[in-house]
C-alpha cells in the first residue's frame, strides 16, 4: 500500500487523550509534530517504505515535565475506509516499556495546529 503521508493527522483509536500528530513527508522521510492530552510536545522523525510502513524515532515532553523516548513501526491498515496505524513501540530508558497502540487518520478540520506549545 504506497502512502503518502504528508498533511495527514492522526490519534489514538477512538480518540484516545485528545493527543494528535501531524505528519509531513518528502520522498521516503517522514516526520511529525504532537501535543495534546498530557503531551505537551512531541515529534517523531523516520522513514516510510514502498508499503507504507513507517518506521520512527520519538521523543515527548509530558505535562509532568518527563521527558520521554523511543522508536515504533507503524503498518498501515484500512479500516472501513479510514486509514488505521498499527504502533509497535519500544520506550527507553527509566520509561522503558513495549506495546502495541493503534492510531486512525481523522480530519484536517478537527484539531486545531500542533505548534501551540503549553
Amino acid at each position: 500500500m504506497s502512502i503518502d503521508y504528508d498533511g495527514r493527522r492522526f490519534h489514538a483509536l477512538g480518540g484516545g487523550d485528545g493527543t494528535f500528530a501531524e505528519y509531513r513527508q518528502h520522498g521516503d522521510l517522514v516526520w511529525a509534530e504532537f501535543a495534546g492530552g498530557h503531551v505537551r510536545r512531541g515529534t517523531v522523525t523516520g522513514t516510510c517504505d514502498r508499503d507504507g510502513v513507517l518506521r520512527l524515532a520519538y521523543t515527548m515532553v509530558m505535562e509532568s515535565g518527563e521527558v520521554i523516548a523511543g522508536h515504533s513501526t507503524n503498518t498501515p491498515q484500512l479500516h472501513g475506509g479510514t486509514l488505521v496505524l498499527r504502533e509497535v513501540w519500544e520506550r527507553y530508558g527509566e520509561h522503558a516499556a513495549t506495546g502495541v497502540s493503534y492510531l486512525e487518520e481523522i480530519s484536517v478540520n478537527t484539531h486545531e495546529s500542533v505548534g501551540s506549545v503549553r
